[in-house]
């Protein structure tokens, strides 16, 4: 039998469980996923063995939240037009650190943002000296590009990119209550607590795709599997481990197709200075968002400060969500200054590398 197939309804199942629903750690992630999903682990291993294998699935992974542990921001790029696909090309072969590379399309041709067609995520490794203005600085000479706006997050209202379980979601469906916004902070973490956040930062491999996955790397640091666990609840306790996560490739025709990501588009809102958490509960509680947050920095494309990503079948489903979260944050009396949406026309997603030691590489090949 192939579990190689979103078209199986018990890969849906299993999917839908399985990209965002493990919130915190788990030191049998793989049995926790057989238990909610009626399944034994052996067939949760396979059927998400031969998804990885087919490349539906990108990554396995515990994630962190690393708004509050490392410098980073969502960053725009103006470049002229005849050079975005070779700086988009540029990024993904060298810099690592740049996590999400997107060339995007405006729909509204005369907003402020407009210009900007290509968005990075950045994201520095823990201890290196070098900014994130510098680290932005550098790369624009060598792609090109004439200006860049960096957009540090000053607030997190969600992330949690279940895309499998918002297939045909309904616009205007809501969470039970409104997500609460966390602010990025920088917490004081003992030796061991650091080996620990360090090793679960590896994705899983094929060979890890056992009952057991975090032994060896409980080993691999000199502790037993216990105090490894016993570490890595403290980190959930410090909100810094975010979930256990079976990362989806949105892009592969199948997830398309059956989890409705064929559009995307990054949805910016401007709101009044001071109703910024509000606006961005209120945003966030919509379902259809997979991201959501409060950025400053972004007064030269318009000062828009709620932002957040939203999948869907077509362009007019996520049209289609952004008008019912326009009509809840005008139910709730907020103004709209203005909003745009910024569809996706190209992507690249992977983690940002966070080894200083490559960080310090890259400065030796790029910062002359």
């Amino acid at each position: 039998m192939s579990y190689s197939s979103t078209d199986d309804v018990r890969n849906r199942q299993l999917l839908a469980v399985a990209e965002d629903q493990l919130t915190g750690f788990y030191p049998h992630p793989f049995d926790e996923l057989a238990a909610r999903c009626h399944m034994s682990a052996q067939e949760v291993l396979s059927r998400i063995g031969e998804l990885l294998r087919a490349g539906i699935i990108r990554s396995i992974r515990q994630t962190l939240l690393n708004t509050q542990l490392t410098p980073g921001c969502l960053t725009a790029w103006q470049l002229p037009e005849n050079r975005l696909q070779t700086a988009f090309e540029w990024l993904i072969q060298h810099d690592p650190f740049s996590g999400h590379v997107v060339l995007r399309e405006p729909e509204i041709p005369n907003h402020p943002s407009a210009v900007f067609r290509l968005w990075t995520t950045l994201r520095l490794p823990i201890g290196v000296s070098s900014s994130v203005e510098n680290h932005c600085q550098l790369v624009a000479r060598r792609i090109g590009a004439t200006r860049f706006v960096c957009m540090p997050a000053a607030g997190m209202f969600r992330l949690s990119v279940g895309h499998m379980r918002r297939a045909g979601l309904p616009p205007g469906t809501l969470d039970d209550v409104e997500p609460r916004m966390q602010r990025p902070s920088a917490p004081c973490l003992t030796s061991q607590q650091k080996l620990v956040l360090h090793s679960l930062r590896t994705p899983l491999s094929h060979a890890d795709l056992n009952r057991d996955p975090w032994v060896p790397r409980a080993a691999a640091v000199g502790m037993s599997p216990q105090d490894f666990y016993n570490t890595a609840a403290q980190l959930v306790d410090a909100g810094l481990l975010g979930r256990f996560a079976v990362v989806l490739n949105h892009t592969h025709p199948d997830t398309q197709r059956t989890a409705g990501t064929a559009k995307a588009a990054l949805l910016m809102w401007a709101v009044p200075i001071g109703t910024e958490e509000r606006a961005g509960s209120i945003c966030a509680r919509h379902v259809c968002m997979t991201h959501c947050y409060f950025r400053s920095g972004s007064e030269p494309i318009g000062g828009t400060q709620i932002m957040g990503m939203v999948h869907g079948a077509s362009r007019a489903a996520v049209r289609a969500h952004k008008s019912a979260i326009d009509a809840a944050l005008s139910a709730a009396g907020i103004p709209l200054l203005h909003s745009q949406m910024l569809w996706t026309s190209r992507a690249h997603i992977r983690p940002s590398e966070q080894d200083p030691s490559l960080y310090h590489r890259w400065l030796n090949n790029f910062a002359r």
